[in-house]
């Protein structure tokens, strides 16, 4: 059932409860503004994601892990899992191709432990995902849109069985494409407002690349804003200090929840019951926006 929630007196319907660690494919007002990697052999940052203040923690199996260490990371990384302990974060495992070395185990190996979703690599469509939910079994899926034919076929892609979240690399596709983005990553512009619409079609999360310069925090703010404006839920991360940033501009303001209130409080008069459309503060509001204001409301109270 969908736990009911109230924010400044409104009450409104919050994200789905979980149920056997598990989510449901529609949880889209569940907060994922900050997603964390973290290398799955590195149990002192691990034990410190923990206590951060981050939506989700991603141990990785992958990029993070060298080939001679990846049994030893998937060891450590079921033992985490097993361990818990994350709170309210959300715990997902990125493991490595299916088709390489490692894969095939780690996916069979996660199916028993049951983290709360399994991160996917270098899948190009719907077919690729299908290998990768025969071994997890019931697992929930997020996937990495990191090649070109992904990016091409991201439609196709989205509409997958058991998909979750769409999360974007970026470092992937300018290695792919032979791009040079810059600030405003002109390069990338068409296919990050893809996947957004991709994941909204289907009900999923849609989640931002990395922004490598650690130390360039002004930097990092403004690529922040820009996910925000293209519409996506949240960031991956690849350092803790990059955690506060984003939290705050993936977070509704004050105003966008007052708002949202005032919204959900006149569509809620009796008067308002067999109306499409109504005036509020002189705007014209419709029901499409009393929907995302009870978004917004679900966002805040899970925060």
């Amino acid at each position: 059932m969908d736990a009911a929630v109230s924010v400044g007196g409104v009450r409104v319907q919050g994200f789905p409860s979980r149920i056997g660690r598990r989510y449901r494919r529609d949880m889209i007002n569940r907060p994922r503004r900050s997603v964390l990697y973290m290398p799955a052999t590195n149990a002192k940052a691990i034990a410190k994601a923990r206590a951060l203040p981050c939506d989700v923690v991603i141990l990785d199996l992958e990029d993070a892990v060298a080939p001679d260490a990846k049994a030893a990371g998937r060891e450590a990384a079921l033992a985490a899992v097993r361990e818990g302990g994350f709170g309210g974060r959300e715990l997902v495992v990125r493991v490595n191709a299916i088709d390489g070395p490692w894969g095939m185990d780690d996916c069979r190996a996660l199916a028993m432990v049951k983290p709360d979703a399994v991160l996917v690599p270098k899948v190009d469509d719907a077919r690729g995902v299908g290998a990768y939910r025969d071994a997890l079994g019931d697992l929930p899926i997020w996937v990495m849109v990191e090649t070109m034919r992904a990016v091409l076929g991201i439609g196709e892609l989205a509409g997958a069985e058991r998909l979750a979240a769409l999360v974007v690399g970026t470092n992937d596709l300018a290695k792919e494409m032979r791009a040079r983005p810059g600030p405003d990553r002109a390069p990338f512009q068409g296919f990050l407002a893809n996947t957004v619409a991709a994941a909204r079609a289907n009900g999923l999360a849609a989640i931002d690349g990395v922004y490598n310069a650690i130390d360039d925090v002004d930097g990092f703010a403004a690529e922040c804003a820009q996910g925000l404006a293209f519409g996506f839920d949240g960031k991956t991360l690849i350092h803790p200090s990059q955690i506060t940033t984003c939290n705050s501009v993936f977070s509704p303001t004050a105003d966008e929840i007052a708002w949202a209130q005032t919204v959900v409080a006149a569509f809620d008069a009796p008067e308002a019951a067999d109306k499409g459309v109504i005036r509020i503060e002189g705007r014209m509001v419709e029901r499409l926006h009393l929907d995302q204001a009870r978004q917004v409301l679900a966002i805040a109270a899970a925060l």
